[in-house]
C-alpha cells in the first residue's frame, strides 16, 4: 500500500510508475478515516485492515490523476522527529569519526523544515549546504521498550528523505547545532509517498542514491546500516515512547559534500534527485537567497 499527503489530505496511490492515480481516503472510506494524516496514523491498524478489503473498482470510483507538485511530506505533523548520524561505516569515516559502539548520535530536524517531493529550496546566504539521502521510517503504533522482533510490524511505512544540512550553522561553536543547521525551510523534503513494509521483498536491503544535475554523488544500500531499522527503533524505544506518525531519519551513506576533497556544496541553479529502490524519487532545485 502507498499513502501520500495531497495538500494535507491522505490519499491512496495506485497505478503504474509515472501514471499514478490517487483516491482520497476520507472519500473511499465514507468518512471513517482521514482526511487528516495524523488521524490516519492514529488509526493505523484499523486502516490497514480496511484497506486490505478494497477492490480496484472501489478505488477507481474515486480516483483522479496524481499531481506530484501538490504532495507534501507523508507524515507532516509528527509529535517527534528523530534523525540519526554516523549510521554507515563509510560515512563515519569520511566525517572523521569512529564507528559508534552503541546507539549512533541522535538529534532532531524541526517540522517547519518539512516539505514534499517536488520543491525549490532557498540556499541560506553565506552557507555551505550539503546533501544526505536517507531512508525515513514512519511509526504506525505506540512503542516503548520493544524488542527488534516487534518493530517491522509496528512501522507504518518507509519513504525517501533528504537531510539537507547547512554545515557552517551546524558546526558553529561553542557546541554543534545539528537541529538548527539541518532545519532551514525546505531542508527536510520527503516522499513522494509512504510505502508499507509488506511491499518490499526485503525492507532491510534497499538501494538509496542521489545525484546533482545527473551526476551520482551518493549510492549505498540500507543493508550497510550499522544499526538496521529494527535495532534502531528498538533502541530508541528503550528511552522514549514512539507515537503513530513519528518520523525517523535513519542515517546517510558516504558521499556527502563535506567529506570530499575538495569539499563541495550545493549551488544556485543546481538540481538534486534523491531516490530509494521500491519507493520513488525526490526532486529539489536550489536558488540563492535574495
Amino acid at each position: 500500500m502507498r499513502i501520500a499527503n495531497l495538500q494535507g489530505h491522505g490519499v491512496l496511490v495506485f497505478g503504474d510508475d509515472g501514471a499514478e492515480k490517487v483516491a482520497e481516503i476520507a472519500a473511499v472510506s465514507n468518512g471513517r478515516f482521514g482526511p487528516d494524516l495524523g488521524q490516519i496514523y492514529a488509526q493505523w491498524d484499523a486502516l490497514t485492515e480496511w484497506a486490505a478489503t478494497l477492490s480496484t473498482d472501489a478505488l477507481e470510483a474515486y480516483s483522479f490523476p496524481l499531481v506530484r507538485k501538490l504532495l507534501g511530506a507523508p507524515s507532516p505533523t509528527p509529535r517527534q522527529v528523530f534523525a540519526v548520524g554516523l549510521n554507515y561505516r563509510a560515512h563515519a569515516a569520511e566525517s572523521g569519526f569512529e564507528v559508534p559502539e552503541h546507539l549512533p548520535p541522535v538529534f532532531t530536524k524541526y517540522v517547519s523544515s518539512f516539505s514534499g517531493p517536488e520543491t525549490t529550496v532557498v540556499l541560506p546566504m553565506g552557507g555551505d549546504v550539503d546533501w544526505e539521502v536517507e531512508l525515513v521510517v514512519v511509526i504506525g503504533r505506540e512503542l516503548h521498550r520493544v524488542g527488534p522482533d516487534r518493530v517491522w510490524e509496528s512501522v507504518a511505512g518507509l519513504t525517501v528523505g533528504q537531510d539537507l544540512s547547512e554545515r557552517i550553522a551546524q558546526m558553529r561553536g561553542p557546541a554543534p547545532q545539528f537541529g538548527l543547521g539541518k532545519s532551514f525551510p525546505g531542508f527536510s523534503p520527503q516522499g513522494p509517498w509512504l510505502v508499507t513494509p509488506d511491499e518490499f521483498a526485503n525492507p532491510d536491503d534497499l538501494q538509496l542514491c542521489c545525484s546533482i544535475d545527473g551526476e551520482d554523488v551518493q549510492k549505498g544500500r540500507t543493508s550497510d546500516l550499522i544499526m538496521p531499522v529494527p535495532q534502531l527503533i528498538s533502541n530508541l524505544s528503550q528511552t522514549v515512547t514512539l507515537y503513530p506518525g513519528d518520523v525517523v531519519f535513519t542515517g546517510t551513506p558516504a558521499g556527502v559534500g563535506v567529506g570530499r576533497e575538495p569539499q563541495r556544496f550545493l549551488q544556485p541553479g543546481e538540481s538534486l534527485d534523491t531516490w530509494i529502490e521500491g519507493i520513488g524519487t525526490l526532486h529539489q532545485k536550489f536558488v540563492a537567497a535574495e
